[in-house]
């Protein structure tokens, strides 16, 4: 077994552990320890609402979850010799749930705390609570379905650059000031900006905390160090490529998830889970420059579940209330296909908030399947027949 670099202590918070972590992103967060280039080791990591989602049937906990608190991350990782232009090369050996805490969740988020992709359908918080056995996850909140998931942390990045971190803020707080659209300006906000309030930053006290924390990126957006990308291919087996922007490139990670559906619709939509990452890291001297690199790259791994057979739902960029007509817009029509899939489930027995749930968890296939034909975008969501306990097939 690897050595556990980083361990988390599920009884406390982040905040209280005995090397605490961060939930922000700034490139004066210290580092918790270092690597070579060529070492294997165990990241342990929180769930990403630091222990606020409990294994029970109410849904109040996810009612009332505190957003500021979000996304509690294990590191940074200091790798001996990286500089900015290198790229960190950060392979995934292993990733699974630390034992005696075999269990997930899956939440739909209350409209009145952040919503979710389908907030103006769902506007109410839910839980789905899920029993992880080896490969294989099910619910009692979801009854007659079971499938094997492909396990994946939703966030792992490299820490930004003071200049890129000032770009991030800049753009994030003019996108905010714009007020959002006129058809929908309340919910969900256009971006989170920074906010002191519940804010980790590893062993900083002090005014240094207090400055950090001010100008600290929140973790919520995928960016281009990497970050919240939710991407459920990225698993055992993944070779990741990251742009470094500082000394020691400061690697962090965490939101493991043992399954997600593409897209993650429901916010708190995949399966949601404490878990250890196994990685070997490496670097490639000058290779910004070298292969023109913005954003991170990366290869899937061998590892995923075998599902062959789908049922597909397409959607187009008309909306659902209104009739209007969008020009090649994407996130209408995923939309439109996820609720042409949950009135579909509603058929065969689910509630609309269970087919929601299912859709974020589930391995589910999102695809954009035409981008050019005016005016409607032609997105799909394919979901694999054979995680049913019945036939769902139009007969």
């Amino acid at each position: 077994m690897p050595q556990t670099l980083f361990k988390v202590d599920l009884t406390k918070p982040m905040s209280e552990q005995e090397m605490p972590g961060h939930n922000r992103w700034h490139p004066d967060i210290p580092a918790v320890v270092s690597v070579n280039p060529g070492d294997i080791f165990r990241i342990e990591c929180k769930d990403w609402t630091d222990g606020q989602i409990k294994n029970n049937d109410s849904p109040d906990d996810v009612r009332d979850v505190d957003l500021s608190v979000v996304h509690v991350l294990s590191g940074p990782i200091y790798v001996n010799g990286a500089q900015p232009g290198d790229i960190l090369v950060v392979d995934i050996l292993d990733i699974g749930a630390l034992q005696g805490d075999e269990w997930g969740f899956t939440g739909i988020f209350a409209r009145e705390n952040g919503g979710g992709f389908l907030t103006d359908h769902f506007p109410n918080a839910a839980k789905a609570i899920w029993d992880l056995q080896g490969i294989y996850t099910s619910s009692r909140h979801i009854p007659g379905v079971r499938f094997a998931g492909i396990t994946h942390p939703g966030l792992i990045g490299c820490a930004p650059s003071y200049e890129l971190l000032m770009q991030w803020n800049k753009r994030e707080r003019e996108l905010v000031e714009t007020g959002g659209p006129v058809w929908k300006p309340e919910i969900p906000p256009l971006a989170a900006l920074p906010n002191p309030e519940n804010a980790v930053l590893g062993t900083l006290t002090g005014s240094e905390f207090e400055r950090v924390a001010a100008e600290a990126a929140r973790t919520v957006p995928p960016r281009e160090h990497g970050g919240n990308c939710d991407i459920k291919n990225l698993s055992r087996g993944s070779r990741i490529y990251f742009p470094v922007y500082v000394e020691g490139a400061k690697l962090s990670m965490g939101d493991i998830h043992f399954s997600q559906g593409d897209g993650e619709i429901s916010f708190c939509g995949a399966i949601e889970m404490s878990g250890y990452i196994d990685l070997h890291v490496d670097l490639i001297k000058g290779g910004v420059e070298k292969y023109a690199m913005v954003n991170p790259i990366f290869k899937p791994g061998p590892v995923e579940p075998r599902y062959s057979e789908y049922l597909v739902f397409e959607g187009i960029s008309v909306d659902e209330f209104t009739g209007k007509q969008y020009y090649l817009d994407a996130h209408v029509s995923y939309r439109r296909a996820c609720l042409n899939a949950i009135a579909y489930l509603q058929k065969f027995g689910f509630t609309g908030e269970q087919a929601y749930l299912l859709l974020s968890s589930a391995p589910v296939e999102g695809r954009i399947s035409g981008i050019v034909d005016i005016p409607n975008a032609c997105c799909t969501v394919a979901i694999p027949t054979e995680i049913f306990d019945r036939n769902i097939l139009p007969t």
